[in-house]
């Protein structure tokens, strides 16, 4: 009798221990709920490559301010968030409601191949927009920058023009370029840069050892603990490190690279009405206060932005970042990714 009962409680807790790790998924996700995807007829899902340091702040607003409406938010890297959405438009069936990233010609990609929704904020009027060819597809719910980001304890005279990062030996083999196929924003700026200075400027930087780093958030992570000297780095994500008490600091050449983000729904999505309110919501002045207090750039005037993060304002942000066609890039960015990765091995 006494082996059948242990034998029995082992069972159970085999049992519970089972339900457990099919509960557990690799897929990054923050919800009120433990399963990622739509598990229930009201709940909101959003891709985003934003960092928690972001995206964070303004779901915690939105359900604040629509406590009936459940809202699940995927983070990771553009690269992966595109080809999950691949792999489930093979599926059949888009998990996601929104998606917000900083890879523009991916939304020139899904606006023509039919997969957004078109629809204008509520507030359109009061917001910068970056896109001189807007119809509504995709808007602009910030107005981010990279900059070159430098280790305090490591430079002591910081950089003012971009050619010093190809010609100094302080960046020699230390400093650090996000992978393009893996970031959107590092995408952008690679672009940006070749668009502004020539390949050549690039293969000047693989000549003076430029590091591809496996992330956005990776190659900051190298600049702060003095494995890299400096790196290409995005404002908000160096914001949250230095909030932290990491030895960064931010520095702008006059040639400003300056990423939109844009945000979108999705044509099929089966909340529309709940996606709609987040949109709205993403452009009002308190949810824009929240993107300027994570240290990015708003696409609204009327947001005090904070002195700390250094950061230019959002006028400034959208009339001297290097300019640039971004439906044209998009017929590069294979090529583009490509020659990345073959310089950058």
């Amino acid at each position: 009798m006494f082996k059948k009962s242990i034998t029995l409680f082992l069972m159970l807790i085999m049992a519970a221990l089972s339900v457990i790790i099919s509960g557990c998924g690799d897929e990054p996700t923050n919800s009120d709920s433990s399963q990622s995807g739509k598990t229930s007829n009201n709940k909101l899902v959003i891709y985003t490559s934003m960092k928690e340091s972001l995206i964070g702040g303004i779901v915690e607003g939105f359900k604040k301010k629509y406590p009936d409406i459940d809202v699940d938010y995927q983070s990771a890297g553009a690269g992966k968030i595109m080809a999950k959405l691949a792999a489930e438009r093979q599926s059949g069936h888009i998990m996601a409601d929104i998606i917000w990233t900083s890879e523009v010609p991916d939304f020139y990609q899904m606006k023509n191949e039919g997969l957004l929704e078109k629809y204008q904020p509520a507030d359109f009027n009061e917001l910068l927009n970056p896109f001189d060819d807007y119809d509504g597809s995709f808007t602009a719910a910030r107005l981010g920058t990279l900059g070159i980001v430098i280790n305090t304890s490591k430079v002591t005279t910081p950089p003012t023009t971009w050619e010093e990062i190809a010609t100094d030996p302080l960046y020699q083999n230390a400093f650090g370029i996000a992978d393009p196929a893996l970031s959107g924003t590092a995408y952008m700026s690679v672009a940006l840069l070749e668009k502004q200075f020539g390949w050549e400027y690039l293969e000047r930087l693989q000549a003076n050892g430029t590091v591809k780093s496996k992330g956005s958030g990776r190659v900051i992570d190298d600049t702060a603990s003095g494995t890299l000297n400096a790196c290409l780095g995005v404002d908000y994500i160096t914001a949250s490190k230095i909030d932290k008490g990491a030895s960064l600091a931010m520095v702008y050449p006059k040639e400003l690279l300056m990423v939109p983000s844009p945000i979108a729904i999705f044509r099929d999505s089966s909340h529309m009405d709940a996606a709609k309110k987040f949109i709205d919501y993403v452009m009002t002045q308190e949810a824009q206060q929240k993107v300027a207090d994570a240290g990015t750039v708003p696409v609204r005037r009327d947001v005090q932005m904070p002195e700390k993060y250094n950061l230019p304002s959002p006028e400034i942000a959208l009339n001297t970042g290097i300019k640039i066609n971004y439906a044209e890039i998009l017929q590069h960015k294979e090529e583009t990714i490509r020659k990345f990765s073959a310089l950058f091995k």
